[in-house]
């Protein structure tokens, strides 16, 4: 063992040391290991924001929404959906359509986004199921004929009060919906319960523009996790949301697209342009679609990771008290060595090595601290959140393997950059003067 790292080994685990050295050893040890494990708790917190974020707005929405640009609905869909799955890196293509409207249930009303699901469509589907958690998606993939499920108020029975003009089919043949259980526990809906629903597309009669009017059987209830799609979203089958929006029967307004790498969306949809016409066509990917949300989050994520950075620094500034005490506690030590031929290169990384050592075992003690207390808040989820501010009921902590590694480098760097100073010190001290004083 080269003799440097010998005396920083002594100096460092010394029991003749001063009770005030010793404290102040143990300080920077303990502030190192709390800010480290604070790096990685709130890297992991942010990491598990994020990706829950992004995975639960991927579930329910597309990869890349393929649109006309003059706004018009798509009676051709298929041969389109057709030509989009032929473009590289595309898995699925499937017809959708969203639209705003007003949902009337037992106890309340509230704003809802009504989308149509084509009974083909896998991913949408399996994903329904998977999120159900009362009722069938079954009766809703049967509403396949418009005609026999709703029905246009006649212009005569037209009124301000709604009541005066609901003219619907009978209620065996109600057209079925799947509703987010957020809004079905505002409107007051349960499962075979009949919803009032007034879109927000205008139809044109002999007294002027007048809502369009239906009603809805409620054959489910899903919960994704996600407020804002749990407190709007109402799935009915392509067929009645194209009857309810006024469009040609058939027709969609959206083709949802569905990549194989979700981070290439950006080059994907150019090709899917390119291939269809970019004069005709336009897409809007996840990442476009949500750009204000991830930014702000990457901007959280960098500030709360420089913050705490702060800390570690600070922390660390207790390995410079520490090595201060040492040097002067260890000048006749020092005063030896260089009379018998240490240089002052020596000297200093003695004192470095005594610094360093206090860092990696600060820093490994917070990696241990860190990934625990990540370990026991997933799986006990000690973060809660009111999921009508921040969406997400819980937040999960990732902890990855590089913000790990960082966090323990930036502090057995900054323990580096602490020995700087009292190791230039010692590395000053002159024998006979440290002798003298002895």
């Amino acid at each position: 063992m080269p003799y440097e790292l010998f005396l920083a080994l002594r100096y460092l685990y010394s029991r003749r040391r001063r009770p005030l050295a010793r404290v102040t050893a143990l300080a920077a040890i303990a502030g190192i290991a709390v800010g480290v494990g604070a790096l990685i708790v709130a890297l992991a917190l942010a990491n598990g924001f994020r990706d829950e974020m992004r995975d639960k707005i991927l579930r329910g929405t597309a990869h890349i929404s393929l649109m006309r640009r003059d706004g018009e609905v798509m009676t051709d869909w298929p041969a389109i959906a057709a030509r989009a799955r032929n473009v590289e890196g595309v898995r699925e293509a499937v017809a959708t359509t969203y639209d705003g409207a007003l949902l009337s249930g037992n106890a309340n009303s509230s704003y809802a986004v009504l989308r149509g699901v084509d009974k083909s469509a896998q991913r949408p589907l399996a994903e329904l199921r998977r999120t159900l958690i009362e009722g069938s998606v079954e009766p809703l993939l049967n509403d396949s004929s418009p005609e026999s499920q709703v029905s246009s108020p006649r212009s005569e029975e037209f009124a301000p009060d709604l009541e005066a003009y609901k003219e619907s089919p009978s209620e065996a043949a109600l057209p079925h919906a799947v509703i987010g259980a957020e809004l079905a526990a505002h409107a007051g809906l349960r499962v075979g319960d009949v919803a009032q629903l007034i879109s927000g597309d205008a139809q044109l009669t002999p007294l002027g523009l007048a809502p369009r009017y239906r009603r809805l059987r409620i054959a489910g209830i899903f919960r994704t996790g996600l407020y804002e799609y749990d407190a709007t979203w109402i799935y009915v089958s392509l067929p009645v949301a194209a009857n309810l929006a006024g469009t040609p029967a058939g027709s969609a307004s959206v083709i949802s697209i569905e990549v194989a790498d979700i981070y290439a969306v950006s080059n994907i949809a150019s090709r899917i342009r390119q291939q269809l016409g970019e004069s005709v066509y336009t897409t809007v990917d996840w990442q476009e679609a949500n750009k204000p949300l991830f930014a702000a989050l990457a901007l959280e994520r960098e500030m709360g990771a420089v913050v705490i950075g702060l800390i570690i620094f600070i922390a660390t500034l207790n390995i410079t008290a520490t090595l201060v005490l040492v040097v002067v506690e260890r000048r006749t030590d020092i005063a030896i060595l260089t009379a018998m031929g240490a240089r002052a290169r020596n000297i200093m990384l003695v004192f470095m090595l005594e610094g360093a050592s206090v860092g990696i075992i600060g820093a490994l003690l917070g990696v241990l601290l860190g990934l625990s207390a990540c370990f026991f808040g997933d799986r006990y989820k000690l973060v809660s959140l009111p999921a009508d501010v921040y969406s997400l009921s819980s937040v999960p902590f990732h902890a990855r393997a590089q913000d790990v590694a960082l966090a323990a480098v930036v502090a057995f760097v900054l323990s580096l950059v602490a020995t700087i100073y009292p190791a230039r010190a010692a590395a000053r001290v002159r024998p006979a003067e440290a002798l003298r004083d002895t």
